[in-house]
């Protein structure tokens, strides 16, 4: 089963980068401490998933690479390209001249319309390439302009389109002191569109990173290349390709038997279904033993309803209102934005 990568604006093409390259690199390892027989099907499950093979043996991306400024694509390009291991598509990418000025509402109302069909027709070519397709993995931060509002609209369409493919969307929280001025607008108006057309979110926090880089692996000056690389690893390991016990070399998710304390569960909800195990022999990123959890909880749930609260503070001044009004979005639009999210916390405070 394919997935189809699309990578929006200067974070999600940096972290999908680092991705593809965590990914390509643990499968084309001989670590695994697994016979060579597992080790074979796991490399060729990941390639599967995530690379198509070229007529010279060098795997590319299943990638869709969009910003609407050329230097981070072109950089992004370059530095596959000079790995030697892999590469994104001849004709994956599509840029622009013109940014979007960390304002979600030029993003979503103006380049998206605008662009609609040459970006939708490189995602419609990279499907179709798919032998088996299984859905879409849309990597994007919320605080900017271009990976926000153009990853919502582009989400927005691929749910028109694709609407019985899985659609997960990685979106980057922004910090909490960032220098976007209006990313607190720039988020809720994105996690508001996501709430409808995403089937799931999967949320990193900056600041939750910036604290792993520095007391976890100790380092002293911390880079956005040393936080995207713990995004990468992160990632990676969640994307692992996993086997059941019934057939060791038949890789895919399969749940298992989970935990079983109901305390541990919303009530509606049977433990048998709230908690699902995937296992591999196979060793992920040269680490011996190692465990990822996913989990749907309420550890949002704060701030959620701080980045709700500062954008709410900030509008109820009429602050920066302007600049998202010139571009149609209007006061309204915020307000349907600040009742879906108020909800979506009332929600979670009642699990």
């Amino acid at each position: 089963m394919s997935i189809v990568t699309v990578q929006l604006g200067q974070c999600g093409n940096q972290i999908g980068f680092e991705v593809f390259d965590a990914l390509l690199r643990d499968s084309q390892s001989s670590h695994g401490l697994c016979c060579k027989r597992e080790n074979e099907a796991y490399q060729a499950s990941c390639k599967e998933r995530f690379f198509s093979e070229e007529e010279n043996g060098v795997p590319i991306a299943r990638a869709v690479l969009v910003d609407m400024e050329p230097k981070v694509i072109n950089q992004t390009l370059s530095k596959a390209a000079q790995s030697g291991r892999w590469k994104y598509g001849q004709h994956a990418c599509f840029c622009q001249k013109q940014g979007s000025g960390n304002n979600w509402a030029y993003g979503y109302s103006v380049h998206g319309p605008r662009h609609e069909e040459s970006i939708m027709n490189l995602i419609r070519k990279e499907v179709e390439k798919c032998d088996s397709f299984s859905g879409f993995f849309i990597i994007m931060s919320m605080a900017g302009g271009t990976g926000s509002g153009i990853g919502a609209f582009v989400t927005q369409n691929l749910q028109d389109q694709y609407s019985n493919s899985l659609k997960m969307n990685q979106i980057i929280w922004p910090y909490g002191t960032g220098e976007v001025i209006v990313q607190n607008y720039n988020s809720i108006l994105t996690l508001s569109h996501l709430y409808r057309s995403s089937d799931a979110l999967l949320v990193h926090e900056n600041d939750a990173v910036h604290k792993i880089c520095a007391k976890l692996m100790n380092i002293k000056q911390i880079s956005f290349s040393d936080i995207n690389q713990v995004l990468a690893h992160q990632l990676g390991s969640v994307f692992q390709p996993t086997y059941s016990a019934e057939s060791s070399f038949h890789y895919r998710r399969n749940p298992l038997e989970g935990f079983k304390d109901p305390a541990l569960y919303t009530s509606w909800l049977e433990p048998v279904n709230a908690f699902n195990v995937w296992k591999t022999q196979r060793a992920f990123s040269k680490y011996e033993k190692s465990a990822v959890l996913v989990s749907n909880s309420q550890f949002l749930v704060k701030p959620l309803d701080m980045i709700v609260g500062k954008a709410w503070n900030m509008f109820a001044s009429k602050a920066y209102i302007h600049q998202y009004t010139k571009f149609g979005i209007e006061e309204e639009d915020f307000l349907d934005s600040f009742t879906s999210l108020e909800q979506v916390v009332a929600s979670y405070c009642n699990l």
